[in-house]
């Protein structure tokens, strides 16, 4: 499929790097995907206009607030989550599709009814989601593309951010979890310059340590001798 103009030349921060496919999936995990998605999928796309999304009906019933997690890898952090807080609707994004049949397996196990799946780029969820509807969003371990020459791909940055920052409800909280020291600089900078946003640690414990809330993933149990650190901002009132 070719390229749209507008695709064609949207500036890094804005385009999509990143594998969508990896091993073969077994025919019982194809199932997942084609049969059990479906029924749980984000009703948006990239044509999708800024707030389209209907939030009160996309879980089927009421849900007292929303949470959004970008980038679920296997999705444990996300089941987690949507297990100790039913009454919470959780959306995850996610276009590495091995990763999607991971959460998708648990989500049809455990029959969790609040959880929504993006299996494409977050950027089109966040675009959809109106103004002030989220109450917490989650960016953990994302893609720190340490070069250089690829600073400008890293999710955080002032096009995300905008988005962050709209779609966040004042008061919300905006997670993010890294383990590379490139990425925690880029991080710490680029939230710093933000007047919408604060960081809620008052002492060098309030980063080094995951909240009793943060569940440890199987990526976090391998990260460096456990020097993760874990920014927790608010979008300001």
């Amino acid at each position: 499929m070719s390229e749209s103009p507008e695709q064609k030349f949207q500036s890094p921060e804005q385009r999509f790097f990143g594998r969508r496919k990896g091993p073969t999936l077994s025919g019982r995990k194809q199932n997942l995907l084609d049969d059990f998605l479906p029924k749980v999928t984000v009703p948006v796309s990239e044509d999708t206009p800024e707030g389209g999304l209907d939030v009160a009906r996309m879980f089927g019933r009421p849900v007292e607030q929303v949470w959004l997690e970008i980038g679920f890898g296997k999705g444990e952090h996300l089941a987690w989550q949507a297990r100790q807080n039913p009454e919470i609707g959780i959306i995850g994004c996610e276009p590495y599709l091995n990763g999607v049949v991971g959460l998708l397996d648990q989500l049809e196990a455990d029959d969790l009814a609040n959880a929504r799946v993006y299996a494409d780029d977050a950027r089109h969820v966040l675009k959809g989601l109106p103004t002030a509807s989220v109450d917490r969003i989650f960016l953990i371990h994302p893609d720190p593309w340490p070069k250089r020459r690829h600073a400008r791909r890293r999710f955080v940055n002032r096009f995300n951010l905008d988005q962050f920052s709209r779609v966040l409800k004042p008061g919300g909280q905006l997670r993010i979890a890294t383990d590379h020291p490139i990425y925690r600089e880029w991080t710490a900078l680029q939230m710093s310059n933000r007047p919408d946003f604060f960081w809620t640690a008052r002492t060098p414990q309030d980063w080094s340590l995951k909240p009793d809330d943060w569940p440890e993933t199987r990526y976090e149990a391998k990260a460096l001798e456990g020097k993760a650190t874990y920014f927790i901002y608010e979008r300001a009132e």
